[in-house]
C-alpha cells in the first residue's frame, strides 16, 4: 500500500514519516483491498498544547474512510487515528461480505 504524507506549515522529519508509514501500513492486515492512504499533518497556531491535527484518509474500492484527530503530538494523533480506522475497515469488510452472501 502506498502512503502519501503531507505536512502543512512545517516539514516532517524522517523519524515521524517512518512512524506514519509503519502504523498506517499495518492497516493492510484488516482489509486486503486498500488502494492507498493519505496522511495530512497540520500545526494550528494557537496557545493550546493540543495543536497538532492529524488527518488520515484510506481509499478502498467504492469507499473512502477518513479520521481527523487533534493531539499534543503527531505520533499520538496517528496512533489514535489508526485504531479508529481499524474498526472502520473491519466494519466495511463485514458489510462487503454481507452484501456478497445476500
Amino acid at each position: 500500500m502506498k502512503v502519501f504524507t503531507q505536512s502543512v506549515n512545517f516539514s516532517a522529519d524522517k523519524k515521524l514519516l517512518d512512524f506514519i508509514e509503519k502504523k498506517v501500513g499495518g492497516l493492510e492486515r484488516f482489509h486486503d483491498k486498500i488502494v492507498d492512504a493519505e496522511v495530512f499533518l497540520k500545526v494550528q497556531k494557537t496557545s493550546e498544547k493540543e495543536n497538532k491535527i492529524t488527518e488520515v484518509k484510506i481509499n478502498i474500492p467504492g469507499n473512502e474512510l477518513m479520521v481527523k484527530k487533534q493531539y499534543k503530538t503527531f505520533e499520538e494523533g496517528v496512533s489514535v487515528a489508526v485504531e479508529s480506522l481499524k474498526r472502520q475497515l473491519q466494519k466495511s469488510k463485514e458489510k462487503t461480505k454481507d452484501a456478497l452472501v445476500s
